[in-house]
């Protein structure tokens, strides 16, 4: 078993941090909130009171941070304590570009770095069952397997370094806009007359069947374990789902890209920040829309 290094203890890393400890690995966990650290130790993990205090004699650092900009500066940081090979797997949402000069920072720093973002929120963090979307070298993604699959079920390589990021990002553009679509439905089935239950009886076995309306459904009943039925607590919220739809939009305007609603789900979920609902689970879109508080 190895020695690794958490770098951000949040909703996603702690849990996935204490999977770690589960198959056995040493793990130094590093966060500004002293309980986080204080529940890593609980778990039988160690807390580092630094950056370099977690990176130092670690085999593989994993980071899980808010953006881009927490990572280039752990990074930073990081380099000068890390040993040579080190392995840097960074599980955070990004950019594309900052994916890429951190991988190619960690070859001039005689170490190796991967971009593996993951879908599967809090809760697939603590069961560990998240889908790891990998970015980087081949022989680097066979070694970062095992350790990866101590807290994930799917792990797939989707190409070279910012591949991850770029699969993380196209997959949320999905998930952002297919729960808009879910919520409006529902919004619109309310006003027709017709119940939130035969509506999900009748689409959930039919062509409107979606993640967002069958694993996740945005309205209380139909779904027991949705966040709709415990008055939206997230399981991913609504700030996290507008920073990762923000990111795939920037990806359209850099990229040329041809984009017909993509903007429009960034703007949707700009408006739910703005009117209080950032910390709830993305998913309050139902509950906005049924209440006439977004869209027209």
């Amino acid at each position: 078993m190895a020695r690794i290094g958490v770098i951000g203890l949040g909703n996603m890393g702690l849990p996935m941090a204490l999977n770690l400890v589960r198959a056995g690995h040493e793990v130094w966990g590093h966060d500004r909130a002293a309980a986080a650290m204080q529940a890593l130790t609980d778990g039988g993990g160690h807390a580092a009171t630094s950056v370099a205090e977690a990176v130092q004699a670690a085999a593989t650092v994993l980071t899980m941070l808010p953006a881009g900009a927490h990572v280039r500066a752990v990074l930073m940081e990081a380099w000068p304590h890390a040993a040579p090979d080190t392995l840097f797997i960074d599980s955070s949402t990004i950019d594309v570009q900052t994916a890429r000069d951190g991988a190619a920072e960690a070859v001039r720093h005689g170490c190796v770095m991967l971009d593996a973002p993951v879908s599967g929120g809090a809760g697939g963090a603590a069961a560990g069952t998240l889908t790891f979307m990998v970015g980087g070298d081949p022989a680097v993604f066979e070694r970062a397997r095992p350790i990866l699959a101590a807290m994930g079920r799917n792990i797939v390589l989707a190409g070279g370094p910012g591949a991850g990021q770029a699969a993380k990002v196209c997959n949320n553009l999905i998930l952002a806009i297919t729960m808009l679509g879910v919520s409006e439905a529902f919004a619109l089935a309310d006003k027709l007359g017709l119940s939130a239950q035969a509506m999900f009886d009748i689409s959930s076995t039919s062509s409107g069947q979606c993640w967002a309306l069958t694993s996740y459904c945005p309205v209380p009943g139909p779904v027991p374990a949705s966040p709709a039925n415990r008055e939206y607590q997230a399981g991913f919220a609504t700030d996290l789902m507008l920073k990762d739809v923000s990111l795939a939009v920037d990806a359209i305007a850099s990229t040329g890209a041809a984009s017909v609603l993509g903007t429009a789900a960034r703007d949707a979920y700009a408006r739910l920040s703005a009117l209080g609902l950032g910390g709830k689970d993305f998913s309050v879109a139902a509950q906005a829309l049924l209440e006439g508080r977004i869209g027209r």
